[in-house]
């Protein structure tokens, strides 16, 4: 892999949309409890009792967003780490907007695509497989 640096600027990029994104996210995990709403839940799991790919994620901003990252961390792991990288996100974003700190664009080969593509199923996989025994057979 390698890095592409730009110039100096302050132009929005997909990291910056996801920057503005996290932090509103971040905002309304930490100041709405949008899992005490009671509409609010996974329709699969009330039906089925086997949880979705999705399940924990609501858990995980809260916990996230309060600083409980282990208890973020044991509601979905693979939900933690997107929550780190929207935090990164946000704080370049930060920096990025306010001293024209440069962006860095990766470049990747063919087969480095690939394999990051095949990680990241094998990563969802695993992380469902622990998100259905959590759930469960706890």
């Amino acid at each position: 892999m390698k890095l592409d640096w730009p110039e100096p600027n302050r132009r929005i990029g997909f990291l910056d949309a996801l920057g503005i994104t996290g932090a509103f996210g971040f905002f309304v995990a930490r100041f709405i409890p949008i899992a005490r709403l009671p509409f609010w839940g996974c329709p699969l799991r009330r039906a089925t009792g086997w949880p979705c790919l999705g399940c924990g994620l609501t858990r995980v901003a809260d916990r996230f967003s309060h600083g409980n990252f282990s208890g973020a961390w044991n509601a979905n792991p693979l939900g933690t780490l997107g929550a780190a990288f929207f935090a990164f996100a946000v704080v370049a974003t930060l920096f990025h907007l306010a001293f024209r700190m440069p962006i860095p664009r990766p470049i990747v080969s063919p087969l480095e695509a690939r394999w990051m593509r095949i990680g990241l199923v094998l990563a969802i996989v695993v992380n469902y497989a622990f998100v259905v025994v959590k759930t469960r057979f706890s």
